[in-house]
């Protein structure tokens, strides 16, 4: 019997707090059930499948981090608005790290919801990125720059990949510092 007040939106919330418990990859329907207090098949009422979920959880990843990366952005320029997302998007991943993985997801075309989510997280940066006046084609590069160092960054930080004998923050403001001079000095 499924469970009183179970809906799509209240399964896909329960998952993602079970992803940053368990791990992201660790995450299944199995285990989501045994969370919810419902059989296995009851959950397909509300997700198709594994992949639907991971789907649906990319969505709300997604959407939430657009949000703190908006906030963060928010009356700010240049250098300050640069390290404020950045530092957002790296407290988003420690905060969640089982959801962080879904946000890794290209947005799919056909779900306007994550479509629209990504749309927002990025147009946070390329707002940042047009006070660097970096607009076009070199907001796409400049865009996957800065991904890939933050992520880059926050996945070693994770894994534990930082062994040296430095303030890894320090090292974290050296690299936000540095995208802050490649930008500013950006060759189209």
């Amino acid at each position: 019997m499924p469970r009183a007040g179970l809906t799509p939106q209240a399964v896909v919330r329960e998952a993602a707090v079970l992803a940053d418990e368990v791990g992201y990859d660790r995450l299944t329907l199995a285990a989501l059930a045994g969370r919810l207090g419902v059989a296995l098949p009851s959950l397909y009422k509300h997700v198709r499948g594994v992949e639907d979920l991971h789907q649906k959880l990319a969505v709300l990843a997604t959407a939430e981090v657009a949000n703190e990366l908006t906030t963060a952005a928010v009356g700010r320029a240049g250098g300050d608005a640069l390290r404020s997302v950045a530092v957002a998007f790296r407290g988003y991943a420690r905060r969640h790290p089982g959801r962080y993985p879904a946000i890794q997801r290209a947005p799919d075309p056909a779900d306007p919801e994550h479509v629209a989510a990504a749309e927002r997280a990025v147009g946070a940066i390329y707002a940042i990125l047009l006070g660097y006046d970096l607009g076009g084609d070199a907001a796409v590069d400049a865009t996957r720059m800065f991904r890939a160092a933050v992520h880059g960054f926050i996945s070693l930080e994770a894994a534990g990949g930082f062994g040296l004998p430095r303030d890894i923050d320090r090292s974290f403001d050296q690299m936000v510092a540095a995208l802050d001079i490649a930008f500013r000095n950006w060759r189209s």
